[in-house]
């Protein structure tokens, strides 16, 4: 039987598991950074790490455009929901040639979980100040369309015609939406944001310009909004917001009407 969950997929040889998950790797990805098809390079190190144990319901996968650098052009961290469904935990596209903002990390190294767990704040300000958005270390790629399109094409080799993601921040879903998501949770929170931050509204009313990522302009940016949420606007973290996506439809959602980026 053909494997159809992350679950199954880890119980093969390693062989055909780098086969597999190698197709989330979008075409335009390869030939952008001249990555050759067996994701090894001239000097036999292999592009593509995976942490896809057998017995475990999840994959790490990463992709570098050269070996040795420290961070992967593509990664993904995706998981099987108790259906057998494909649920994307986290998936980053980011551009080597770019700065670098270690919003990841503390100044002594401890990992911040990109913003979640704890906080630098200088790394954050330089990202917000740079034009970043919450969680992103350097630039993004530009990609997304691509990498949607591969990933589809994963999903439904694997024999599903619907996918789930889980944003870690209000950009992303706006983002989501933009591709087609729907929402399974979430989609009150995010009109609830939406409606917050009308003049005279709660959120509005906070965005006073008393920290740097809490600017008075926030009202009229996705990206600005994002990073004030992320610093704590609504009271509690941005969370239990579940996306999902039905391949090849669109569900036109828009929670953010009056909004651009």
């Amino acid at each position: 039987m053909a494997a159809s969950t992350i679950g199954s997929i880890n119980l093969l040889p390693e062989a055909k598991k780098r086969e597999i998950y190698t197709r989330l790797v979008p075409p335009e990805l390869s030939v952008r950074f001249q990555i050759p098809p067996s994701f090894i390079d001239s000097q036999g190190n292999s592009l593509v790490s995976l942490k896809c144990t057998a017995g475990s319901t999840d994959v790490e996968a990463k992709l570098f455009h050269k070996s040795g650098f420290p961070d992967p052009i593509l990664y993904g961290h995706l998981t099987d929901t108790i259906n057998g469904q494909i649920h994307v935990l986290l998936y980053i596209l980011n551009d080597p040639d770019s700065p670098r903002f270690d919003v990841d990390r503390m100044p002594d190294g401890s990992p911040t979980r990109f913003g979640i767990l704890r906080r630098n704040l200088e790394a954050e300000k330089a990202a917000l100040e740079a034009g970043l958005a919450p969680g992103q270390v350097r630039r993004g790629l530009r990609l997304l369309p691509s990498a949607i399109t591969a990933f589809e094409s994963f999903v439904r080799s694997l024999g599903h015609d619907i996918y789930f993601v889980e944003p870690l921040y209000y950009h992303n879903a706006v983002v989501f939406e933009n591709y087609g998501f729907d929402y399974q949770v979430g989609k009150k929170l995010m009109e609830r944001i939406e409606a917050g931050f009308a003049e005279g509204s709660d959120l509005h009313a906070k965005i006073d310009d008393s920290t740097p990522f809490r600017r008075h302009d926030a009202e009229h940016s996705i990206r600005l909004r994002s990073w004030a949420i992320h610093d704590g606007l609504l009271g509690e973290p941005f969370s239990n917001v579940t996306m999902y996506k039905r391949i090849g439809q669109s569900a036109n959602v828009n929670t953010r009407p009056s909004c651009a980026w």
